[in-house]
């Protein structure tokens, strides 16, 4: 007999409990051999005091299961406790979001009959690091973290997936004419990695117009690969405008454990009326079977998924007259796929994974030599609302401090140019970036601790400093804008 594969199972919050209970009886009835070990997670131990949202024992199950299913869970908006999803991900290292998105027309409502793309989106960095300040009165910081080693990873995993599920393009998604350092080291790592893949063709797109291609003419792409944001916000879009974000399932993948979900959220107004769709949180299902070598399994569910979509067995979310034949909730719906185990769909694509790996193992980064590093000057970001807010009043007063191998160069607000010789016309708030460079070569760190005193001693409240560096001798820091 088979031994069975341990996996972590969380019920989660809201429809949770229900489209799970749904999609494991589905998948048991399959043949699964899985070994399921609930943990608690989400809003329940949110409530009894933990901050985490996840209950201490969990880490040792996932830790040694090394696979996660989880059902959608609640985090708090706006304040409060941080999102499960993003620490599970971040802490065990699952940097690729994996989002197929593919229309079932006639079936079920799409502009776009035969949308089939797959979205790799990087899990780990981007703004959704999750470092954020308040300033000043009048200002809020989120920091944009982008790494090499980051974008090697993610960019590396989008061309194997490609490769090994018979993709024939990879796209990059950036916004490298704006963000040129951080945007732009993904796209270059992009242009790098591809060399290597000469038989995918590789193209690169700015993310508003590549957006709107997506939302216009799907069929354009096949593998999407993006930071984590435009990834977030793109990956649901076109999960909606494929059908319904409620069909689409992902896969988290990382070098030591892998999570799989369903894209959807809790939605609490739905809990407990046997409505659910399951299907987003299934066909995850089918890729976690997949990923613990089950790959029989994940077939004969996904065929008979299909298969039950075909014959028209829908739940509200999808049913529609004329085309649905029978509207269902949760458990029936899972009842109808079990009544198909075996079937394949007659009109719609049938799926085979028999034949090989659909979902890569995450890779470590290969080791590089750094970069030569040389400070040049540092920005002083300092709190002033003075003067009516005039720039030329705070040059003047800011000038009184250079000395000692540094000088003011620029000052910048909200990342424009305000002196010297600024526009009048420029808005101003109170965060002003106070550039000074170096007048003699490399600066220190005790110059610059020196420098932050005579700020402090001149009646400026500074908030935070970015150092100037040169790498191999190229500016690590952009200029400001219209500078």
């Amino acid at each position: 007999m088979t031994s069975k594969t341990p996996i972590t199972v969380a019920y989660g919050d809201g429809i949770g409990p229900e489209i799970m209970a749904a999609s494991i009886h589905v998948l048991k009835e399959a043949g699964a051999q899985i070994e399921i070990d609930e943990i608690l997670v989400g809003e329940k131990v949110y409530l009894s005091g933990n901050t985490s949202g996840i209950e201490p024992r969990a880490w040792e199950s996932l830790r040694s299961t090394k696979v996660f299913y989880k059902a959608p869970l609640t985090t708090p908006q706006g304040a409060g406790f941080k999102s499960i999803n993003v620490t599970t991900r971040k802490t065990l290292g699952l940097y690729a979001n994996v989002r197929p998105c593919v229309s079932y027309h006639p079936f079920i409502k799409t502009k776009h009959p035969v949308m089939d793309i797959v979205i790799i989106r990087e899990n780990e960095e981007d703004l959704y690091a999750g470092i954020e300040h308040r300033q000043t009165d009048e200002v809020y910081q989120c920091l944009k973290l982008i790494t090499r080693p980051g974008c090697e990873k993610i960019v590396r995993y989008a061309f194997e997936y490609a490769r090994r599920n018979n993709r024939k393009k990879v796209t990059a998604f950036t916004k490298d004419n704006i963000m040129k350092m951080t945007d732009g080291l993904f796209h270059k790592v992009f242009d790098e990695i591809g060399v290597e893949y000469p038989d995918l063709e590789k193209e690169h797109w700015i993310v508003d117009i590549g957006a709107a291609k997506m939302a216009d003419t799907p069929e354009a792409f096949d593998v999407l690969v993006l930071p984590n944001l435009y990834g977030d916000v793109l990956s649901d879009v076109a999960a909606q405008i494929a059908g319904s974000v409620g069909l689409a399932g992902s896969a988290n993948i990382g070098q030591h454990a892998a999570m799989f979900e369903a894209i959807h959220g809790s939605a609490p107004r739905r809990a407990g009326q046997n409505l659910a769709n399951p299907s987003g949180l299934l066909l995850a299902g089918v890729m976690m079977m997949v990923h613990i070598g089950q790959p029989e399994v994940a077939e004969r569910v996904h065929n008979a998924w299909l298969r039950t979509v075909e014959d028209g067995v829908h739940t509200y979310d999808i049913f529609r007259e004329g085309v649905s034949k029978q509207k269902v909730g949760t458990k029936e719906f899972g009842e109808a796929i079990v009544a198909r185990l075996g079937q394949k769909p007659q009109q719609l694509k049938p799926v085979s994974y028999a034949s090989g790996e659909s979902i890569p193992p995450g890779a470590a980064v290969a080791v590089r030599t750094p970069a030569k590093k040389e400070t040049v000057g540092v920005d002083v970001f300092v709190n002033w609302d003075e003067a009516g807010r005039d720039p030329n009043v705070l040059g003047e007063k800011l000038r009184v401090v250079n000395g000692d191998g540094v000088e003011l160069t620029m000052i910048s607000n909200r990342g424009q140019k305000v002196w010297p010789h600024g526009a009048a016309e420029t808005f101003c708030v109170d965060h002003w970036r106070c550039r000074f460079e170096s007048t003699t070569g490399a600066l220190s760190h005790a110059q610059i601790v020196r420098l932050l005193d005579r700020v402090a001693n001149a009646g400026f409240d500074f908030i935070k400093t970015e150092n100037l560096c040169t790498f191999d001798g190229q500016p690590g820091y952009s200029l400001g804008q219209g500078q």
